[in-house]
Order: structure tokens, then C-alpha cells, then sequence
């Protein structure tokens, strides 16, 4: 579902949702220092067989969220080694990608990762 790809800049990974959208991410290693007033998507997750998995799906301003997480010992104690991020000004979209992404991986709520499922 997520294909690597390797440029003069800087590897990316395509997650692709249930629905057939598919979203282009930057991978950067953990810790990682963004820029400041950038909002848009971020994945935690961790590299398990040649395969990306999940940890913490969300959005929002990328340094802030990707330094500075509520989620950040959660997310440790799964053992992210990686964020992917990219931009993304609107904020309808960056919630319909987060709300898609969710719902085609579930393994990113807990108990196995640290979203949290609102309404029970």
C-alpha cells in the first residue's frame, strides 16, 4: 500500500487510502526539526518487514505536532523511527486525509498505536 520512491532530495512513500486517494509524503528520520507555520499531514510509524506501519495518524502545524506531540511517549513507546509529512494549506483536507487514512488503517488507534477512536 505505501511505495518508496528515492530522489536527489529526499525519499518519499505514497499511502494510498480505502477509497482510492493516494497521498505523497516526505520521510524524515526521527527526531526531526521542521520549519514553523507549515500545516499539514503527518504519519508516525515505523519500518516492520519492508513495510511502513502506522503509529500515530494526524494534522495540523507540522513543527508543533511533529516536536512537540500530546501523543509523544506513546508514540516513542511504539517505536516510531520515522515521520512522513507533507503540506497542506486546507484544513477540510487535511481532516478528510487524517479521517480516510484512519479508517484504512486501523492498526494507528490503541491500543496497537496511539490514535484514540472519539465516540467510543
Amino acid at each position: 500500500m505505501m511505495t518508496v520512491t528515492t530522489s536527489t532530495k529526499r525519499q518519499t512513500v505514497v499511502w494510498k487510502d480505502k477509497y482510492g486517494n493516494s497521498y505523497s509524503y516526505s520521510i524524515f528520520p526521527l527526531p526531526v526539526s521542521l520549519n514553523p507555520g507549515q500545516a499539514g499531514n503527518y504519519i508516525f510509524c515505523k519500518l516492520v518487514n519492508q513495510t511502513w506501519v502506522p503509529i500515530y495518524i494526524g494534522q495540523g502545524d507540522l513543527k508543533e505536532r511533529t516536536s512537540n506531540s500530546h501523543k509523544k511517549n506513546c508514540i516513542v513507546s511504539k517505536g516510531a523511527t520515522h515521520v512522513h509529512c507533507h503540506l497542506n494549506n486546507s484544513e477540510a483536507s487535511r481532516l478528510l486525509e487524517e479521517s480516510n487514512l484512519l479508517a484504512t488503517f486501523p492498526q494507528a488507534y490503541a491500543p496497537t498505536g496511539c490514535n484514540e477512536r472519539t465516540g467510543g
